[in-house]
Parts: structure tokens; C-alpha cells; sequence
């Protein structure tokens, strides 16, 4: 018998006051298409990621208190960073560009309309050589 092993995570889970506004977020910025969702009797998308559901957005009627959420962020590895730091200037989303210490990397950490912290790790030769706008990260609070 095989031992268990966690292998990758395999979607987020957001609820949302919000559900079209998140839909239209996660399109026009991070490129994450609605596509197939089972008919659940309640309002949500599925966002996909590489032919993946990998966020599930519940639609619910008041949006969620947060005050004692301890998820801090979730996080996606990508490529085309030039692209990307293109698609959030042209449509203006405010964002903060980390360098990663000790790795050969760059985070960049945007927040969607519902205040959820997301960030985009890049790596490798694409990282070499672009310059990154930084942001006060505190004036991007919820």
C-alpha cells in the first residue's frame, strides 16, 4: 500500500458578493477563463489555469466578514513576465514587484476587487534585466 503524499494544491475556494466583477478581474488580468462547472443550485464560475478549474468562485448574497480569515494569499507560478507587467500597467492594477532572496525569481503580488492577495512567481532568464515598479503595499489594504 502506497503511502499518501499531498501532490499539488488543486483549487481555491472564494465566496463572493461579486461573482461577474471577479469573473471579468481574473480574465482581463491574470488571463483565468470561466469555463465548465458542474450545475450546482447555487450562483459561481470556475476559473481555469492550464485546462484546470483551479479557482471556484461561490457566489453568496452579502459579501464574506473576513476579519478572521488566516488564508494570507495564494500564489501561481507563470511565464511572460514583460507581458504581464504590460497587462497590469495598460489596465492600471496597482501591484508590488519582490525580488525573491537567495532565488533566482520575482513575486508579483496583486490584489483582486473582493481584496484576495494573489501572487505571480516568475523565474529564471526572463527575470534578468527588467525593472520592477515598486508599491506601498499598506496603501493596497483592504
Amino acid at each position: 500500500m502506497q503511502a499518501m503524499q499531498v501532490k499539488k494544491l488543486d483549487h481555491v475556494n472564494i465566496h463572493t458578493a461579486n461573482v461577474d466583477r471577479l469573473v471579468e478581474w481574473y480574465d482581463r488580468v491574470l488571463g483565468m477563463q470561466a469555463g465548465d462547472r458542474p450545475p450546482f443550485p447555487f450562483p459561481g464560475a470556475w476559473l481555469y489555469c492550464g485546462g484546470q478549474p483551479t479557482i471556484h468562485l461561490v457566489g453568496v448574497q452579502k459579501q464574506p466578514d473576513v476579519s478572521g480569515v488566516t488564508l494570507e494569499h495564494f500564489a501561481f507560478s507563470a511565464v511572460g513576465l514583460k507581458d504581464f507587467l504590460a497587462r497590469l500597467e495598460k489596465n492600471g492594477v496597482k501591484y508590488d514587484a519582490r525580488k525573491v532572496p537567495r532565488m533566482d525569481g520575482v513575486q508579483i503580488n496583486v490584489w483582486d476587487p473582493d481584496g484576495n492577495h494573489i501572487h505571480i512567481d516568475f523565474e529564471g532568464p526572463e527575470v534578468a534585466g527588467v525593472s520592477f515598479k515598486e508599491v506601498d503595499v499598506t496603501a493596497m489594504a483592504r
